[in-house]
């Protein structure tokens, strides 16, 4: 059987995703240090060096273009916590793992300030959730429910555990910046959720 040739993107199609690339990097750099309400499309337009009619091709205003950012840090979010996983063999170890590697990626300027700070007033909290649900929180949600089905975590409403654990991770990345000793700070925060999770397993 022939193999269908991989298709080839055209010399437009190639500028246009790496305009598309450009504006939400630059955008990223820029809100994280400016923040949203004080940078306009022109800022973000001339750094990214492409024109105000290009960014307009690409994103319909600058909310389109903080949802695409914030959509893109959730997506690698949840990618960084597959990997993160990844070497664990049980659902617990894994849990364990993620949550780490979440306070890490909460902890970092973009993210922190981006997705858990400003991101709630500018796309408002069900949009928030909706995304988060569908990259990092989805798959703590989808490990603790795992879990409940394994008998091994004895909880009446798994989202709602699964939400609040999360939240008690993100608390403490911006409690974590004005630490001290943040190396302590960092394990003593997941030895903390990892009790929260052990508090409802049977066995513990």
């Amino acid at each position: 059987m022939p193999i269908s040739p991989i298709p080839q993107k055209s010399r437009r199609e190639e500028y246009a995703g790496a305009t598309h690339a450009a504006l939400l990097d630059t955008a990223i750099e820029i809100f994280t240090d400016k923040g949203y309400q004080q940078t306009g499309i022109e800022v973000v337009a001339r750094a990214a060096r492409v024109t105000r009619g290009a960014f307009y091709h690409h994103f319909e205003d600058k909310r389109a273009l903080f949802e695409a950012i914030v959509r893109l840090l959730q997506q690698q979010a949840a990618a960084r916590l597959q990997e993160s996983a990844r070497m664990e063999k049980d659902t617990r170890g894994q849990l364990r793992a993620g949550a780490a590697a979440f306070l890490e990626i909460c902890s970092e300027p973009s993210y922190r300030r981006l997705v858990i700070q400003e991101a709630p007033a500018v796309l408002g909290s069900a949009l928030c959730r909706e995304i988060g649900e569908a990259y990092p929180y989805g798959m703590l949600i989808a490990g603790l429910r795992e879990l409940h089905r394994a008998g091994k975590f004895d909880v009446e409403n798994v989202y709602l555990a699964a939400r609040m654990i999360g939240a008690m991770i993100c608390e403490a990345s911006l409690l974590l910046e004005k630490s001290a000793e943040p190396d302590k700070f960092k394990a003593q925060a997941n030895a903390i959720v990892d009790r929260a999770i052990s508090a409802f397993s049977p066995d513990s």
